[in-house]
């Protein structure tokens, strides 16, 4: 197979947090393959950015599950969604769920995304609506590593 003179090289290694993804990218690879892989590394970084930043996104996800409960997709929800977001109760939970009131600007979009996303608004391209879009595309297989408990579990 031929080396490809085009790639995407993802690699973050951080405390705890070990990421490496790679695409190589040949003539017959398709751009919904390049956005697939590069929805995967936009995921990798929001999953875990929030965290190191101090943010508790344990917390703000039951803010936005609240916000979104029993929300439908119409203009009506989405507004609701928003005028909750400044009320007094709401911003005073963000803050409690962050390490500064710095870092708590930075939580209010991955609030506002998430309880969107629980109402079935997609605010950014996703491998499972890329995956919807092009059924051949699948997730590729983690080489990961195998701990003392995935040892144990498989025996």
């Amino acid at each position: 197979m031929e080396e490809p003179e085009e790639y995407i090289d993802f690699m973050v290694k951080y405390r705890d947090w070990v990421s490496i993804r790679r695409l190589g990218i040949r003539d017959y690879t398709k751009p919904e393959e390049v956005v697939y892989h590069l929805a995967g590394i936009r995921a990798s970084i929001d999953n875990h950015a929030y965290s190191i930043l101090g943010i508790n996104t344990d917390a703000l996800d039951s803010i936005a599950n609240e916000l979104a409960a029993g929300k439908s997709k119409t203009s009506e929800s989405f507004g609701a969604v928003v005028n909750a977001l400044n009320s007094a109760d709401v911003k005073k939970r963000i803050r409690d769920a962050c390490n500064s009131d710095m870092v708590a600007k930075l939580a209010i979009p991955y609030l506002l995304n998430k309880a969107l996303s629980n109402m079935g608004h997609e605010t950014s391209i996703m491998q499972a609506a890329m995956s919807r879009l092009y059924p051949e595309l699948k997730p590729p297989r983690g080489l990961g590593r195998v701990g003392k408990k995935g040892k144990k579990a498989k025996e």
